[in-house]
């Protein structure tokens, strides 16, 4: 089975200490108490979208990054790109995620799919319980908010039990909350990285720009203390849904433009 550790593109400079998940996500932290993630971690995806097979890439990662109002983060980054005929689909979020808490205290979208689009930037400001943008702003539940993708690596700090059902008011925008998040089963799985064990979660969230409601990520992590997400299933309106796998890493020799 595949050796997790290979998908860092640097190898860490520590593991960064995370908060009791008690306070954190209402949930329990794992042994030893620390983010299973790090400065470096370089994750690459081939991308699929309703039944037109592979169309894209896609990438996660984790960067370093200036202070945000003086507090110490990593950059947390998705983007992925794909095509569905004539029309191009495009995802580029980022996340600034303390290191010393885990909260989010910026978050930043650029988003386009067929007949629609969406561009977002937010600052989070936990301590006061609000949140900001160019022309408006809101109130968060929490003193410890989360955007969509730092909870995709909150998760990941979890204890994941089969058959845990957890209500999170941890969105930062305090009307899409609550977040309701479900440990499904375990379960083996292969992907272009190789087959993986895997515990099955998902995350619904109210989205009621995008879908009308509520939208669901179901994610594959690695039944190992990397959790590492190997597929990351979700819906495109009008496209319909999208499939991200986990690729080999390229030799360090040969890696691929990243965008």
């Amino acid at each position: 089975m595949p050796n997790p550790s290979r998908w860092n593109s640097s190898r860490p400079a520590g593991l960064l200490p995370v908060a009791l998940l008690l306070l954190v996500l209402g949930g329990e932290a794992r042994a030893g108490d620390e983010r299973p993630f790090s400065e470096g971690e370089v994750l690459a995806y081939q991308v699929s979208l309703g039944k037109h097979g592979r169309s894209g890439t896609g990438w996660l990662r984790v960067q370093p990054a200036q202070p945000v109002r003086e507090e110490p983060v990593v950059l947390l980054r998705f983007d992925f790109e794909t095509t569905v005929g004539p029309f191009r689909i495009q995802h580029h979020s980022r996340s600034w995620l303390s290191t010393q808490r885990m909260t989010a205290l910026r978050y930043e979208v650029d988003e386009r799919v067929p007949l629609k689009s969406k561009r977002e930037q937010v600052d989070i400001f936990p301590g006061e319980r609000r949140w900001a943008r160019a022309t408006t702003q809101g109130k968060s539940s929490s003193l410890e908010p989360l955007d969509e993708l730092s909870f995709l690596y909150a998760l990941r700090t979890m204890t994941l039990t089969p058959g845990l059902v957890q209500r999170l008011d941890r969105h930062f925008d305090a009307k899409r909350n609550p977040v309701v998040v479900r440990v499904l089963r375990r379960e083996p799985l292969r992907v272009p990285a190789g087959e993986f064990s895997t515990v099955v979660v998902e995350m619904e969230v109210r989205d009621p720009e995008r879908f009308g409601g509520r939208g669901v990520l179901r994610l594959y992590l690695t039944d190992d203390e990397r959790r590492l997400p190997v597929r990351i299933e979700s819906q495109v309106p009008v496209a319909g849904q999208l499939v991200l796998e986990l690729e080999p890493p390229p030799p360090d020799n040969d890696r691929r433009a990243e965008p």
